[in-house]
């Protein structure tokens, strides 16, 4: 019974030994909850972005992406809040904010397309009334490639499409 239950922690995980690190994703404005001032503003929030920065990339980085997605939407194919991609190698965080195409806080080059609210750039939660709890994944992609053959008229499938066909590693919060 031991030898199994090993091995079924031992499944649940998976990691690069040969990197000493991790890549990973933090967070100095947002953690387990969003806050008001993540919120989509039609749910009376601020709908500003949060504050990410991320280490350890893997060898072989070239640019960089960042999706927000809630598996939990009663669309039958969950809700895109936020993809931006074409982020430069130099680029390790972005400010809070800089998901508002208006701020010009994302690095030079970065594409930020439509989300499934219909506008650019970031969307903050706003689940339906009553729904219950809603699970919102920010990822960020480390990818083989210095760009996505991608503009901001993009659909989030064929973006993730290519985020798949790309990605060394991925950290999400």
């Amino acid at each position: 019974m031991r030898i199994y239950a090993i091995v079924l922690l031992a499944g649940l995980f998976t990691w690069n030994t040969s990197y000493g690190q991790t890549f990973t994703l933090k967070s100095n404005t947002v953690g387990g909850q969003a806050t008001l001032k993540e919120v989509f503003t039609g749910c009376g929030g601020e709908n500003v972005s949060p504050q990410l920065s991320w280490e350890n990339p893997p060898e072989g980085t070239k640019s960089y992406a960042i999706t927000m997605y809630d598996p939990d939407a009663p669309t039958g194919s969950g809700w895109w809040h936020w993809l931006a991609f074409n982020l430069p190698t130099r680029t390790t965080s972005l400010e809070a904010g800089a998901g508002n195409p208006e701020s010009n806080l994302m690095p030079e080059g970065a594409v930020q397309i439509k989300t499934d609210y219909g506008t650019l750039g970031y969307g903050g939660p706003c689940p339906p009334a009553g729904h219950g709890i809603h699970t919102y994944i920010l990822t960020v992609y480390a990818l083989d490639v210095e760009s996505l053959p991608l503009d901001a008229s993009a659909r989030a499938a064929v973006v993730g499409f290519n985020l798949n066909a790309h990605v060394l590693e991925k950290a999400s919060i």
